[in-house]
C-alpha cells in the first residue's frame, strides 16, 4: 500500500459538525459566491438591500467587488459580525454528518454533498500527486484579503465546490436521507435549493474513498479554489504551534465544501470570458495575433467578430492572457474575468471583451493529472447566478 492510499480511510474526507442559521428568512440569509459579478456593482447593491437589517451571510463575507474599498474596515466588521452571531446563538450545530444539497437550475437538479476535506491532502501549486488539487493556476495576489478574513475568523462559510470522478454514481447511490434541513428559493435569480441531512455519512465517506485507490486525485477544486488556498495558508501558519495530537483534531485543518460528481447532468461547464476595460478597443482588435484552427469571439461596443484561437483551449487561454497583459502594459486599462455571455456583451461597451471557447468536463481530470493546473479562470461551473450560495458554516477556532 502506498503512502497516499494509506491516507484515504482516515483523512481526505472529514465528517464535520455543520452549523446552520436559525432564521425564518433563508431568502435573505443565503448569498451568492463572493467572486461573482465583480464588475456589476448593482448586483451587490441589491444583495445588500435584501440583507439590510436581517440575519444574512452577506454580513459574514467579502464580495470581491469591494477589495479596494476600505479593506481593513470591511474585514474587521466581518469578523465582528461572526463573533456577534455566535454570541447571539444565531447558529445551531448539527450532529456530525454530511448534507445532501439539491439545487434546481435551468438544466435540472444538481446534487452535491456538503462535507469536510483535510487541507493536509490539498495542493494548489499544480505539482505533485495530492489527493485534492486545484484545477486552475492560483492568483497569489488574490489570497491576502481572504487570508486576512480567515485568520481572525471563528467561522468559515464555504462557496467551494470540489468535483469527483464517479461515472457509476456510487457515492450518491450510497446516500440515505434523513430530515430536510432547508428548502427555499434563492435570491437574485439563483434558483431553488434543498438540503437534507445524510444519516449514513460514514458509509458515504467509504464510497468516496473507494474512488481513489486506482491513482490520481480524489477531488478537483472546481469553484472557490482561492478560498481553499487561503484556508490552506492559514492552516500552515497555525500548525507549527500545535503538538501532534492537536494537529489531528484542530478545526482549522478541515475545510467545508460541496462535492459534486463531474458527471452530474445538471453540472455545466462554461468558459470564463475576458474583459479589457480600455479606451482603445480598436487597437486591441487590430493587434490580435493569436493563431489556431479554432475560434473565439471578440466583442466591441456590442458588436461581435470571430477571431482565430487554438483548439487546445488551455493553450489558447495562456496566449490570450499574455496578449491582454502586453496590451494593458502598452495602452493602459484593466482586465477582468466575466461569467456569462450576456454579461460580457453588456460590459463590452466599457472596452472590449473576448468570448472564449469552453473545455469539455470529461476532459478535466485527465488534463489536470497529465499537465497540472489549467490557466487561471479557464472555466466556470455554471453561470454566475448558479454558483454555490453561502448557507452552511463551520467553526475553525
Amino acid at each position: 500500500m502506498t503512502a497516499k492510499e494509506s491516507l484515504l480511510p482516515e483523512r481526505v474526507v472529514y465528517i464535520p459538525e455543520i452549523l446552520l442559521p436559525q432564521t425564518d428568512d433563508m431568502y435573505a440569509w443565503a448569498v451568492n459566491a463572493c467572486d461573482q459579478f465583480t464588475s456589476d456593482a448593482s448586483y451587490w447593491r441589491q444583495v445588500e438591500e435584501i440583507a439590510r437589517g436581517k440575519l444574512s451571510a452577506y454580513h459574514l463575507i467579502l464580495p470581491e467587488i469591494y477589495l479596494k474599498d476600505d479593506l481593513p474596515h470591511r474585514i474587521g466588521r466581518i469578523n465582528a459580525n461572526m463573533r456577534e452571531y455566535l454570541s447571539r446563538g444565531v447558529f445551531r450545530q448539527l450532529p456530525p454528518g454530511f448534507i445532501l444539497v439539491e439545487r434546481t437550475l435551468p438544466y435540472g437538479v444538481r446534487s452535491g454533498i456538503v462535507l469536510g476535506v483535510d487541507l493536509e491532502c490539498y495542493s494548489f501549486d499544480g505539482t505533485g500527486d495530492a489527493l485534492i488539487r486545484s484545477t486552475e493556476a492560483t492568483v497569489m495576489d488574490r489570497l491576502p484579503p481572504r487570508v486576512s478574513v480567515r485568520e481572525d475568523a471563528p467561522l468559515e462559510l464555504p462557496h467551494v465546490m470540489v468535483l469527483y470522478d464517479d461515472p457509476e454514481n456510487c457515492v450518491l447511490s450510497s446516500v440515505r436521507r434523513s430530515n430536510v434541513l432547508y428548502d427555499f428559493d434563492l435570491n437574485m435569480g439563483g434558483g431553488h435549493v434543498k438540503g437534507t441531512f445524510v444519516e449514513n455519512s460514514a458509509q458515504v465517506k467509504d464510497a468516496f474513498n473507494k474512488l481513489c485507490p486506482r491513482g490520481g486525485m480524489l477531488f478537483a477544486a472546481g469553484d472557490g479554489n482561492h478560498s481553499l488556498a487561503a484556508a490552506k495558508l492559514c492552516w500552515e501558519r497555525i500548525k507549527p504551534g500545535l503538538d501532534a495530537a492537536q494537529r489531528k483534531t484542530h478545526p482549522a485543518r478541515y475545510a467545508l465544501c460541496e462535492a459534486v460528481n463531474i458527471y452530474d447532468p445538471a453540472l455545466t461547464f462554461h468558459p470564463i470570458h475576458r474583459l479589457v476595460k480600455t479606451g482603445n478597443p480598436e487597437d486591441f482588435v487590430r493587434g490580435w495575433d493569436i493563431k489556431g484552427d479554432g475560434m473565439a469571439v471578440v466583442v466591441c461596443g456590442g458588436k461581435r467578430a470571430e477571431v482565430p484561437f487554438p483548439r487546445d483551449v488551455p493553450s489558447g487561454i495562456r496566449m490570450l492572457d499574455d496578449y491582454i497583459e502586453k496590451f494593458v502594459s502598452a495602452f493602459g486599462g484593466e482586465a477582468d474575468y466575466i461569467h456569462g455571455d450576456g454579461e460580457l456583451v453588456a460590459l463590452s461597451r466599457r472596452g472590449v471583451g473576448v468570448l472564449v471557447p469552453r473545455i469539455e468536463k470529461e476532459d478535466l481530470f485527465p488534463l489536470i493529472e497529465r499537465g497540472g493546473n489549467l490557466p487561471k479562470k479557464t472555466f466556470s461551473l455554471g453561470e454566475g447566478r448558479e454558483k454555490r450560495y453561502y448557507i452552511e458554516a463551520k467553526r475553525i477556532k
